[in-house]
């Protein structure tokens, strides 16, 4: 399927590991010019170097940005201009004890996973109605629907990312411009490959071991029966991405492997 992206230019959030990376890729196999996005110089000038060799015929730059510095974003906020394609995929996870953890903690959490995806889209979108064409994929969770009771604050923050995808989408009716959310399931991203890799390295584990532990112990009805690979949410975010996707708006699309019972 030809899925019309040769010529568009994409911008994608914290894009040099994990899912941005994987969305990064799978946008230049379909011909679109690709900028990615890290906050360390060293290693997102590495990505774009993997980047580069994979895919010498296109068009690839990278941006540094560290979305929890608001002078940072304002400087690349400024700077992104002509974007067909925005991905918001930067952000945050972690487990904490509702209790304990801080106001710092939550507004740290809603600075990088909602306020950066607020910040670009009201940049970007503007653009995108006025060329009469845009696509803003957000990546969120299905922890967003299904709060999880030891990462309440990261959950609050990707249902707060649903919500602004929605509105959004309002914004752009009688266009060509579309705005959804992917609602991601348990993801074998790098952060959780190295988690994962030191537990197993603690208890002397092998690691496919320990990632089936782990999947049957918090996760038992995945239908995958293994974690999602980055690649498998990407391809969704790149049908997303398409000009054949523009009767999807508004929406928010499960790649979670049926852990949400509902929606």
């Amino acid at each position: 399927m030809d899925l019309q992206l040769i010529g568009k230019r994409a911008f994608i959030s914290g894009s040099t590991q994990g899912i941005g990376f994987a969305v990064a890729e799978k946008l230049l196999q379909e011909g679109a010019s690709v900028i990615i996005n890290g906050r360390d110089q060293l290693k997102t000038q590495q990505a774009l170097g993997v980047l580069k060799e994979k895919f010498p015929e296109r068009e690839i730059t990278a941006m540094v940005a560290d979305f929890s510095k608001i002078d940072e974003v304002e400087k690349l906020v400024s700077d992104l201009q002509n974007i067909d394609i925005l991905v918001n995929n930067v952000g945050i996870f972690g487990i904490d004890d509702f209790y304990t953890s801080s106001d710092e903690d939550w507004y740290g959490y809603f600075e990088i996973n909602v306020m950066s995806g607020m910040r670009l889209s009201r940049k970007l979108l503007p653009e995108m109605i006025a060329k009469n064409f845009g696509r803003i994929i957000f990546i969120s969770s299905e922890s967003g629907v299904n709060i999880p009771e030891n990462m309440i604050h990261y959950g609050v923050s990707k249902a707060a990312m649903s919500a602004l995808s929605n509105g959004l989408s309002k914004l752009t009716k009688g266009t060509q411009v579309t705005v959804n959310t992917i609602l991601g399931g348990p993801t074998y991203s790098d952060g959780v490959a190295r988690t994962v890799e030191q537990i197993a390295f603690s208890n002397q584990l092998d690691v496919e071991a320990m990632k089936h532990a782990i999947i049957n112990q918090s996760n038992p009805h995945i239908l995958l029966q293994r974690f999602i690979d980055p690649q498998e949410i990407a391809s969704l975010a790149v049908y997303l991405s398409s000009p054949l996707s523009v009767a999807t708006n508004g929406s928010s699309l499960r790649a979670d492997s049926g852990v949400l019972k509902v929606v």
